[in-house]
């Protein structure tokens, strides 16, 4: 009688931890990167170095803000965006930090105060973004900088 008391534990406890594991599993996962987000990052690089300016107009490629940079190069694959990066973080579907997938949008808090910043995952913690140092440019998203002032990601492109 111990016996099968101690097995009926047993498989209680563990069916309560897998049932555990799958209700928390409730972040989008990653998806390995398409032909698509490889594409959306190869056309996004093509424009490192062009200058940044706030507040440009949509769909000018002489200069970009973050938010233009985004909506520009998703636009190129008949993705519409928003116009600021505010509202893009809105967009598409969240997705857990631990998840991220190439072409993903991420958006971080630059200026205290909210999303103020958008950057497209290129994948190997990387981010394809208009810095205001830097005009387009790649950077690593494990500095302290982007790991302090990350806010959250969304998946716009459907796998």
């Amino acid at each position: 009688m111990k016996r099968l008391v101690k097995s009926v534990i047993n498989v209680s406890l563990c069916a309560t931890f897998g049932l555990t594991a799958l209700a928390l599993g409730t972040a989008t996962p990653a998806h390995a990167a398409t032909e698509t987000t490889k594409k959306i990052i190869q056309y996004g690089k093509q424009y490192i170095g062009t200058p940044y300016k706030f507040g440009v107009v949509s769909m000018s490629t002489n200069a970009f803000d973050c938010s233009s940079f985004t909506q520009y190069v998703f636009d190129n694959f008949d993705i519409s965006l928003a116009r600021t990066s505010s509202i893009q973080a809105t967009e598409g579907t969240p997705v857990d930090k631990n998840y991220l997938s190439m072409g993903d949008l991420v958006f971080f808090k630059t200026n205290g105060i909210g999303i103020s910043h958008v950057a497209i995952y290129a994948g190997d913690n990387k981010i394809l973004h208009s810095s205001s140092s830097k005009g387009v440019t790649v950077s690593d998203m494990t500095t302290s900088y982007w790991q302090n002032s990350y806010v959250t990601a969304r998946r716009i492109v459907k796998s």
